[in-house]
């Protein structure tokens, strides 16, 4: 049992864990999560991991709640005498809140990261932090992932010469030149004005992608209202001949599928770092399997062996 790599998974998206599990030739460890009759979450590890080098799978979207079990768990294995615990987030909630841009609003990602950390996990393991900053908000080593090995082997098939990748706004330029470069594209920008939170205009549009078909990457997709009019901007102002649109995690709050499903975008290719199954409301979505790459992370890190070589 000494240093055994044990995986453990929370209920906000149990199918992942499943599949890391798999993928890494071991058995999920059994873990009751039950509530009182009041709702309080109620969490049992039914396995002996003294001395166990444990891994808990848990992404943090919302509900607040897939937090706060994140935290039981950690609390719960580390009580039981594990040796170390690593919270693998493949979503990583709260991380839009990385910083003070108004008057009397919190840091919430850096609150989250304390959180984390005073709960006793030793690591974290995370995939396309919105904000790579986040990163020096724990007092304890993170590795952070990018879904670009996974995302640009989808793409890989579509030729060069008349590909064009577009930044969805300033933040997710960086993003976008990496993707470009990978694929022999051309890179465009969108300008675009956020008045308030879930809100965005589009001001300007950098580039050409006239007769070009169009990638648009970007690291989340919350209610799609930029995205979905920034395709329209592309196809209809920019004379682009189609649009698909790329995100690692799909948050798809409120009437983002109708959005998606009125819009040009001819396919919509996401994640599994967030559990979608509405396939029924927007066929055009495509889920791509985050499980190998996390799988590989875990085991590496379990073995002491970098982790940087898988993006060389």
């Amino acid at each position: 049992m000494q240093n055994q790599l044990v995986v453990i998974g929370g209920t906000a998206h149990p199918v992942i864990a499943e599949l890391i599990a798999k993928r890494l030739g071991i058995p999920l460890t059994s873990v009751e999560a039950g509530r009182f009759s009041d709702g309080e979450i109620q969490i049992q590890i039914q396995d002996n991991i003294r001395g166990t080098d444990v891994f808990i799978v848990q992404p943090t979207m919302p509900p607040a709640e897939n937090m706060l079990e994140l935290l039981l768990l950690i609390d719960a294995v580390r009580r039981a005498s594990c040796r170390r615990v690593t919270a693998v987030i493949p979503y990583f909630g709260y991380a839009r809140q990385d910083r003070k841009d108004q008057p009397r609003v919190p840091i919430g990602a850096r609150l989250m990261a304390n959180l984390i950390t005073t709960a006793g996990a030793d690591r974290v393991l995370t995939i396309d932090l919105h904000a790579p900053q986040i990163q020096g908000f724990f007092d304890i080593p993170l590795d952070h992932l990018y879904s670009a090995p996974v995302l640009l082997k989808h793409f890989a098939h579509l030729p060069s010469e008349k590909l064009a990748v577009v930044a969805p706004d300033v933040g997710s330029i960086k993003m976008a030149r990496a993707f470009a470069k990978r694929l022999g594209a051309s890179l465009s920008i969108i300008d675009k004005r956020r008045p308030k939170a879930n809100q965005a205009e589009v001001m300007n549009f950098i580039g050409e992608v006239e007769d070009m078909d169009v990638v648009i990457f970007d690291d989340m997709v919350d209610t799609a209202g930029t995205l979905t009019d920034a395709a329209r901007v592309i196809i209809e102002v920019q004379g682009a001949r189609s649009v698909t649109a790329c995100c690692t995690h799909p948050i798809l709050s409120g009437k983002a599928l109708e959005r998606l499903n009125a819009s040009p975008i001819k396919e919509m290719v996401i994640s599994n770092t967030i559990p979608f199954d509405r396939f029924d409301e927007c066929p055009k979505i495509k889920v791509l399997d985050m499980s190998e790459l996390l799988a590989d992370a875990i085991e590496r890190i379990h073995h002491e062996r970098t982790v940087s070589e898988l993006f060389l």
